[in-house]
């Protein structure tokens, strides 16, 4: 069987070379666990583990996530050395299932990201208001520091992705620092009853109902993907980025594991009802119960920067999807374009901020509230769709490899992928089943549903269209992106 050929593999175009910025393992990695918001999830994810799967073995679900997302990164790595693309999801698929199914996953990569996105602001104008108000005796709307914020990330956006990765690493080590400085008191003071094995035991992990459970642990990995998309800024792509994706994957599950058993000894055996009952002050009450108050201050204060990084993140995140898009004749072709002087995707990095204020702007006419509605609803379907990505790359890995390397050892080109298509898919069927649960009403998730499936077929009938009518353009379809 002929090999497959990316036309990048042999031939970068100037583009691509513009672009490169030579970022290493660390920056790369530090943009990513960025992107999850590792204080963020540990105030606002790692409670709800507790408090919808209704037991202490929110540990364990971290585990296993790690465990399925790194057996997924055996053939979504092997994909980054084959097929040297930064497109990610979309580039793979195509590559394994044809075009058709790759401007699908493209369009869907687009929307799930851009519906994070836009809830993520919303989250972070609720957590600025919050500090404002208790430092400040300020009273403001959500989207007052929504759209201040906004102004910042677009700047930095616009600009060198170098510059971005520099304030990420700060903000990110300021908010590991204080995330493990509480679990280290918690631990040291021996909790609320002393140490326990029961948030490890596995024999608890299936009590209550750990379908939510799972799902919200697999949720606060939602980015760790995202290492494909620098592929064109990497320093040695076929090294860089496979290292990345497995160091963010361990050192997110890691921290997540340690901190929610942290979590569980210092409330002691009721942490699910504890943790249902006020899940938003979970961390901040620990804070100060084993730390004291200027740590509760500390964590409040440094929730609205990590939640702020992870904006940036996903910004630029967005933005080089679409650069990818565009040089793949998805989208129009400005949005390819470098900046000469920046070296960064800016023109592409624009769009996502004015498609930004236009989304948020229509959350506001329809007076939708920023948590229960815009954050919750845009971030659970993103997850869903995240997840549905990460399935079908699975089987493109397969696929892919039968046909052009047959050769390849079946671990990364069979074994791993059919695993890691066989978790996702039980996790897919999780959320799918309680989706209604994580958006609030049953019309929601269904329409949020149907709007996920109708963004891949979208893409896959227009990709048909275009063959049908325009061959010549077809034949040009995903074949050059950066």
């Amino acid at each position: 069987m002929t090999a497959y050929s990316d036309p990048q593999t042999a031939d970068p175009d100037e583009k691509t070379a513009l672009l490169h910025r030579g970022l290493g393992v660390g920056s790369i990695v530090f943009m990513v666990i960025a992107a999850v918001a590792p204080l963020g999830a540990a105030c606002a994810v790692l409670p709800l583990v507790f408090a919808l799967s209704g037991n202490a073995a929110a540990p364990l679900y971290f585990l296993s996530a790690v465990v399925v997302l790194c057996v997924f990164a055996v053939g979504f790595t092997l994909m980054s050395r084959r097929v040297q693309n930064a497109g990610a999801f979309y580039s793979y698929v195509q590559a394994g299932l044809g075009k058709m199914a790759g401007a699908g996953t493209a369009s869907l990569a687009l929307v799930s990201y851009y519906l994070l996105l836009i809830g993520l602001y919303a989250l972070l104008g609720v957590s600025a208001v919050a500090v404002v108000e208790q430092y400040l005796g300020l009273t403001v709307d959500w989207w007052v520091p929504a759209f201040a914020f906004l102004v910042v990330v677009a700047l930095l956006g616009y600009r060198d992705i170098e510059v971005s990765a520099k304030v990420l690493g700060v903000a990110l080590v300021l908010e590991a620092l204080v995330v493990l400085v509480i679990d280290i008191a918690i631990l040291a003071q021996g909790g609320a009853s002393g140490f326990s094995a029961r948030p490890l035991d596995p024999s608890h992990a299936f009590d209550g109902t750990p379908g939510l459970g799972l799902m919200f642990a697999f949720f606060a990995f939602i980015g760790f993907e995202a290492t494909a998309v620098f592929r064109s800024e990497a320093t040695n792509p076929t090294r860089t980025i496979p290292r990345a994706t497995y160091i963010a994957v361990a050192l997110i599950g890691t921290m997540y594991a340690f901190t929610s058993y942290s979590i569980a000894i210092g409330i002691g055996p009721d942490v699910a009802a504890v943790s249902g009952a006020d899940p938003s002050n979970v961390v901040q009450n620990l804070a100060t119960r084993y730390v004291g108050t200027a740590m509760e201050d500390t964590v409040r204060i440094l929730l609205v920067t990590s939640v702020f990084a992870c904006v940036l993140s996903f910004h630029n995140v967005v933005a080089r999807y679409q650069f990818n898009l565009a040089n793949g004749k998805l989208l129009p072709g400005f949005l390819g374009e470098v900046h000469p002087k920046h070296r960064a995707p800016s023109s592409s990095s624009v769009v996502v901020t004015v498609m930004s204020v236009v989304v948020l702007v229509l959350m506001l006419l329809l007076g939708l509230d920023p948590i229960t509605e815009v954050y919750t609803w845009f971030s659970g379907a993103a997850t869903l769709g995240v997840i549905a990505l990460m399935a079908l790359t699975s089987i493109s890995v397969i696929a892919f490899h039968r046909r052009y390397h047959a050769d390849t050892p079946l671990w990364g080109s069979v074994v791993a992928p059919v695993l890691s298509l066989i978790g996702l898919g039980f996790v897919l069927y999780m959320i799918v089943r309680n989706f209604d649960l994580l958006v609030g009403t049953n019309a929601a998730a269904t329409a949020i549903l149907v709007a996920l499936a109708a963004s891949f077929v979208i893409g896959a009938v227009v990709t048909a269209v275009t063959r049908a009518r325009r061959p010549d353009r077809y034949a040009e379809l995903l074949d050059s992106g950066a």
